[in-house]
């Protein structure tokens, strides 16, 4: 699975993978969505995160959100 990486500019710290490039799953509360990257299906995701976590997230909600600390580290 393609993983697509989005950035929310109502909460600039949050992020989400998604399998779509138009993150249409994503929740609306924190919308706008922008994509920022892309994850291919044979890449390891950013910051040491769990692919096999993702995709379950995706598979069950569509979607995973994750955090950046304000030193650019996942939280």
């Amino acid at each position: 699975m393609r993983l697509y990486i989005f950035k929310s500019d109502a909460k600039s710290e949050l992020r989400a993978f998604a399998a779509d490039v138009t993150g249409s799953k994503l929740p609306d509360q924190f919308r706008p969505w922008h994509a920022i990257g892309v994850v291919g299906a044979d890449k390891a995701p950013p910051h040491r995160l769990s692919r096999q976590q993702i995709e379950r997230a995706i598979d069950t909600q569509g979607f995973q959100l994750w955090r950046m600390k304000s030193n650019g580290a996942k939280g």
